[in-house]
C-alpha cells in the first residue's frame, strides 16, 4: 500500500508543480502578494505605519509636523490599498477555485472507476456464487449493484424537486 500512496502522493506532486510552472509572472505576483498580505508581517507593518501617520499628524511627536491633520491622504491610501488588495485576493481565489474545479473533476472521475469496478465485481461475485450454488440474501439488492450507475441519472435525481411531504 505504502507504493501506491507514495506514488499517487508524486503524482499529485508532478501535477502541482506543472500547474504551478505553467502560471504566468502575474499570477505569481498575485498570489505571492495575496501571501504577504495574509501574513502577520503585514499587519505589523500597518500598525507601524499607521501608528506613526496618527501620531504624527495628531501632533503628538514633537520631532514631526503635521501634514496631514484632516487624516484625508490617510484614508485616500488605505481606501486604494483596499482597492488593490481586494483585487489580488481575487485572482488568487479565482485560480485556487480552479484548481479546486480540477480536483473535483478528479474526484468524480475515479469515483466513476471506482464504481464500475465495484460492478464489475458484484457481478464477478455473483456468478461465482450461482456456480457454487450459493444463494444470494437480497436477490433485488442484488441485481442493483450489478447495474452500472449512469452519472447523468444521478445528476437528474439530485437536480429534481424533492417533496418532503
Amino acid at each position: 500500500m505504502a507504493s501506491v500512496l507514495q506514488r499517487n502522493v508524486g503524482a499529485m506532486a508532478r501535477v502541482a508543480a506543472r500547474q504551478a510552472a505553467q502560471s504566468g509572472w502575474q499570477q505569481k505576483i498575485a498570489e505571492a502578494i495575496t501571501r504577504f498580505a495574509g501574513s502577520m508581517t503585514f499587519v505589523y507593518l500597518h500598525l507601524v505605519g499607521f501608528g506613526i501617520w496618527i501620531l504624527g499628524n495628531l501632533d503628538v511627536l514633537p520631532q514631526i509636523r503635521p501634514w496631514d491633520p484632516s487624516f484625508v491622504m490617510l484614508g485616500m491610501i488605505a481606501s486604494v490599498e483596499a482597492i488593490f488588495l481586494s483585487t489580488f485576493i481575487l485572482i488568487s481565489q479565482n485560480a485556487m477555485s480552479a484548481a479546486a474545479d480540477r480536483r473535483a473533476e478528479l474526484d468524480l472521475q475515479v469515483n466513476l472507476l471506482a464504481e464500475h469496478e465495484v460492478t464489475k465485481l458484484v457481478e464477478l461475485v455473483s456468478a461465482v456464487a450461482e456456480k457454487l450454488g450459493v444463494e444470494a440474501p437480497a436477490a433485488t439488492e442484488l441485481e442493483e449493484a450489478k447495474q452500472d450507475v449512469k452519472p447523468e441519472m444521478v445528476l437528474r435525481q439530485i437536480e429534481r424537486p424533492q417533496s418532503f411531504d
